[in-house]
């Protein structure tokens, strides 16, 4: 028997997050998760499978991805990157308020928004408060985590050579769907 997706069909998930169709030139069908993220890989705007899968995987696991994502070209990472991810690792490995909020400020003071501090800020913007902790609470929502993973990984591609870019890209999805499909 195959996993259950969070999402089985690619209109389950537009249905779950109207901002998903703000953030990808495809548009919603019946087609099985996994298949329409394949066909986004192989049409004319590939980094629609990358933001698809954002929204396919559950806020941690999503994060997680990222950060795997952005790991695989340390070349391509500064310092601020580095601590960005390893703040988004923490929060992953042992997901408490805490980690969650030391990502989210972090995140949130850091001058330049690099791919890193975009997997920081998904990792803060997973749940609870958003506000600072003197202010009222103001809730994170939902399609948060997967905006910012989605901008991490794309602003990372942007740093990738243009002849590897396609490979890269490719890895960064199918690493996604695998995640999607033992999640």
């Amino acid at each position: 028997m195959a996993p259950r997706l969070r999402f089985n069909t690619a209109r389950e998930l537009f249905e779950a997050f109207p901002t998903a169709l703000q953030d990808m030139k495809a548009r919603p069908n019946d087609e099985p998760s996994i298949a329409f993220c394949r066909a986004q890989l192989a049409g004319k705007v590939p980094e629609d499978a990358v933001t698809f899968c954002a929204y396919l995987l559950p806020r941690r696991v999503a994060v997680w991805w990222g950060h795997e994502c952005l790991s695989q070209l340390p070349d391509l990472l500064d310092e601020q990157d580095r601590r960005m991810l390893e703040l988004a690792r923490d929060w992953v490995s042992e997901p408490e308020e805490e980690r969650r909020y030391a990502a989210l400020t972090e995140g949130m003071a850091a001058r330049e928004k690099t791919p890193g501090v975009w997997l920081a800020l998904a990792a803060g913007w997973s749940g609870g408060s958003i506000a600072p902790r003197d202010a009222e609470p103001v809730p994170s929502q939902p399609f948060f985590t997967p905006k910012a993973v989605n901008a991490g990984i794309l602003f990372m591609l942007a740093r990738v050579p243009m002849a590897d870019r396609s490979a890269v890209l490719s890895g960064f999805v199918e690493m996604g769907i695998s995640l999607a499909e033992t999640s």
